[in-house]
């Protein structure tokens, strides 16, 4: 009996003791951003998460005050970007609340969705808006709303189905911490994605400087804009280029502008272009359009 013990002793202190990942990462997906390796953390996502709810909160609590001034002025331009702006504000609060989902098991697919979407919607808002405001000053105000709107929902189109075939196609973790296999391809298409934003800047800076900045708009509002996005989109394209030969400060510095986008990027869109219009005392868009855009010369035959 003696040795009938000491045999199952040893039989035990010297088997392995089993693992069983799958299991843990099913019972702790609540602890999930901490201790998987892929995850950012915490800060991280406290970083991301609380500047989105407070835009949201800001504007959920203007929102009847806007909406009030937004039908008496009958803008459809101001009425079409508000709730553009709402729809990426919304997405952009999902993306950075949901961040754990990228390391969670079986919501890959939900994750590269929203991810598509909230991009596609900041993408479309940033690129209408520019070219909107880029309308010669003979175009109307609803046939340069419909213009814009046309060639930037081809472009944001022609992106997505890049993305979903790059993704879904052939597994390119474009929206995943974890790169595996995949990895110089996913940094080498984010750098042709943020080169060619840079490049769309870079040349409206050039025509700026050039002699025929009579073509852009006056305000310096617009090149305030103009210049912050031309310096984010550089350094994210500087980060991608770093990240794709394996530097870890390129994926450090591409991260670094992912959070100011997706943190800063919409408050910041609506303080230089939709805050002034809000703030007018009178709700005749005649008076509150000059705030901004009017005074480039736009749409004057639309607001009689």
């Amino acid at each position: 009996m003696a040795t009938n013990l000491r045999e199952h002793f040893n039989t035990s202190v010297n088997s392995p003791i089993p693992s069983h990942p799958a299991t843990i990462g099913r019972q702790d997906q609540s602890f999930s951003v901490v201790i998987s390796p892929e995850c950012h953390g915490f800060w991280y996502d406290a970083v991301l998460v609380v500047p989105a709810v407070v835009f949201v909160v800001y504007l959920a609590f203007q929102a009847k005050k806007n909406v009030i001034k937004l039908s008496n002025g009958r803008s459809y331009i101001m009425i079409s970007y508000y709730a553009l702006l709402w729809v990426a504000s919304l997405l952009n609060l999902a993306w950075c609340a949901l961040q754990a989902w990228q390391c969670s098991g079986g919501k890959e697919v939900a994750w590269n969705v929203l991810s598509l979407f909230t991009g596609s919607a900041m993408l479309g808002l940033e690129i209408s808006l520019v070219g909107f405001l880029l309308q010669e000053d003979y175009a109307s105000g609803v046939e340069a709303l419909a213009h814009t709107f046309l060639v930037s929902g081809i472009v944001v189109g022609v992106d997505i189905l890049l993305k979903v075939i790059y993704v879904f196609g052939f597994g390119v973790p474009l929206f995943t911490v974890g790169v595996g296999s995949t990895y110089g391809v996913k940094w080498g298409l984010w750098l042709i994605h943020k080169l060619l934003l840079t490049a769309v800047y870079g040349f409206i800076l050039f025509v700026h400087f050039s002699k025929w900045r009579e073509k852009l708009p006056p305000r310096p509002a617009f090149y305030n804009y103009i210049v912050i996005m031309f310096v984010l989109t550089a350094l994210a394209s500087f980060g991608c280029g770093l990240a794709g030969i394996g530097a870890g400060f390129g994926i450090w510095l591409y991260n670094l502008t992912d959070i100011c986008y997706h943190t800063l990027y919409l408050p910041f869109l609506f303080v230089i272009f939709l805050a002034d219009f809000f703030q007018e005392e009178s709700f005749l868009l005649e008076n509150a359009y000059y705030s901004e855009m009017k005074d480039a010369g736009f749409f004057d035959a639309d607001w009689d």
